[in-house]
């Protein structure tokens, strides 16, 4: 393989008086549905060398400390439009084995939502409940909070403390559904439908608490028909109810057009600047004074349109679904989501990565066997570690490309977080050629004195590596060479295909 070229510089500057916003950081959220191995097998296998007495995988659970989740969805996901959520609590051997529509499986129950809040206080994750506005409604909702926040001395209450839980949950964060305007969803929903209907969900749970922090179901992506029209008619109905409104997007390389598969986040940043658009209008048409924020709960990269890569039937219980195995490329266009978040900031103050382990996950695992990393999963733990504070705001100057669906795109993605107690700086990098290198010139001088900590690249000649069992460190970050601060100035070359985090920290006066 012939030595990569340099491309044009490329740069930015960073003033600490202009910024996007502070990092919330449920923006480092992921999910967990009852799908394919993500449960069963992935976070729950009694049994395995490594399971607890609760069955609970410690070896995953070591892994997901160190991914940095701070919040987790749960438990759908397109699951929750069928789920039975007293299905899921009391003994186990009495919980009913039922059938999941969605994903034509079968559902023993045997993790259920008490051991999901087992799950949450063992990584130290919050929880973020979905309630089922697909075949059920108010009433579940409003049965589903009594029995999860109510203190006791009442029928739902009182079980829950029966079921071993003495001590509230506490759920804070509630989703009202799962994409209801998708054809595929049991019990879809028109925009008209759905809206008075979260309205009133929403308004029944705040007669419980009215501090609840309520998610109104958005698109299931921009691509929908009724994408847009969808937000203006929900949020008419909730506007004075609800606290966010969901994004879902999902991307992967299409007939080998890899050049605008790494320019995937210009669609990202495109749907959410078109979702604020949408809240702010209602909001000026309403002549409200709250502003709605954007929980983007599901996003990833994932290869729908690929068969999928074992054999399934219908019925299965914990079938293997969706278990895409990610490459370098694939970890670059999902640090470059990231950045795509984090640019946004401001209005984007909840993420979920969809899913956690097994099913288009940074984490993977064997049944009776190993837990690894993916390629996806250190983009992803170095954000949440280093991507605290306030978001500065990058206003790049790149050499561009050519791509068939977005046109002229920069080589360089990137963004900047500042820590304002320490003062570090943390910049976050991506180099979309797939040939050059990207010679990068970062002007500090907004920002007092930094010196440079490190410069992490992953990156691989082989843009197809992957891990594996077999070989589960094939593909991990790297120290970079070369990387140095002069006279206020960063200087770095960002490796072909390449995500990158840089930290710096400052120089005491």
């Amino acid at each position: 393989m012939s030595e990569p070229t340099s491309s044009p510089a490329a740069g930015f500057a960073l003033d600490s008086a202009f910024d996007v916003g502070s990092v919330n950081p449920r923006l480092y959220g992921s999910f967990v549905e009852h799908m394919g191995r993500c449960v069963y097998t992935g976070i729950y296998e009694p049994g395995h060398p490594a399971a607890d007495a609760d069955g609970l995988r410690q070896d995953v659970l070591e892994l997901v400390r160190e991914l940095g989740v701070t919040t987790v969805r749960y438990p759908g996901g397109n699951f929750v439009s069928g789920y039975r959520w007293e299905d899921s609590v009391g003994p186990r051997e009495e919980r009913p084995t039922r059938l999941d529509l969605a994903w034509k499986s079968t559902e023993t129950n045997e993790f259920g939502l008490g051991e999901f809040m087992d799950f949450c206080g063992r990584t130290g994750m919050e929880p973020m409940m979905a309630v089922n506005l697909g075949t059920r409604g108010v009433e579940d909702a409003i049965r589903l909070l009594e029995y999860a926040n109510h203190p006791g001395g009442t029928e739902l209450s009182d079980r829950r403390v029966a079921d071993g839980a003495k001590e509230p949950y506490g759920i804070r964060m509630w989703c009202l559904g799962n994409e209801m305007d998708g054809p595929w969803q049991t019990g879809h929903k028109t925009p008209e439908e759905y809206g008075r209907l979260a309205a009133e969900t929403a308004r029944a749970m705040r007669q419980i608490d009215p501090n609840l922090e309520l998610v109104a179901c958005g698109s299931s992506s921009s691509a929908m028909p009724t994408f847009a029209s969808w937000e203006s008619t929900v949020l008419q109905a909730t506007y004075d109810l609800v606290d966010y409104v969901s994004l879902h997007a999902y991307y992967e390389e299409i007939d080998g057009d890899r050049d605008s598969f790494l320019a995937s986040a210009v669609d990202m940043e495109h749907f959410i600047e078109s979702v604020v658009a949408t809240c702010d209008h209602v909001r000026a048409r309403l002549k409200a004074d709250k502003r709605i924020n954007l929980s983007f709960d599901e996003w990833n990269v994932w290869y729908q349109k690929r068969p999928n890569l074992h054999a399934v039937e219908e019925w299965q219980q914990a079938p293997r679904l969706l278990e895409d195995v990610y490459t370098v490329t694939d970890a670059v266009v999902f640090g470059s989501l990231l950045i795509a978040l984090l640019r946004h900031a401001d209005r984007v103050t909840s993420a979920s990565l969809a899913q956690l382990v097994n099913v288009i996950a940074p984490i993977m695992t064997e049944p009776g066997g190993a837990a690894w990393r993916q390629t996806t999963f250190y983009p992803f733990a170095q954000a949440s570690a280093y991507g605290r504070g306030r978001v500065l705001r990058v206003e790049v100057d790149s050499p561009t490309y050519a791509t068939a669906r977005f046109g002229e795109v920069p080589l360089l993605h990137a963004t900047a977080v500042i820590d304002d107690e320490s003062g570090d700086i943390t910049v976050f990098a991506v180099n979309r050629s797939q040939t050059d290198a990207l010679p990068l010139k970062v002007d500090l001088r907004g920002v007092d004195a930094h010196t440079l900590v490190e410069h992490l690249v992953l990156a691989d000649g082989d843009p197809e590596a992957v891990n594996t069992a077999d070989r589960p460190d094939r593909v991990t970050p790297q120290p970079a060479t070369g990387t140095a601060v002069t006279d206020g100035v960063l200087h770095a070359e960002l490796a072909p295909l390449s995500w990158n985090m840089i930290r710096l920290a400052r120089r005491n006066a």
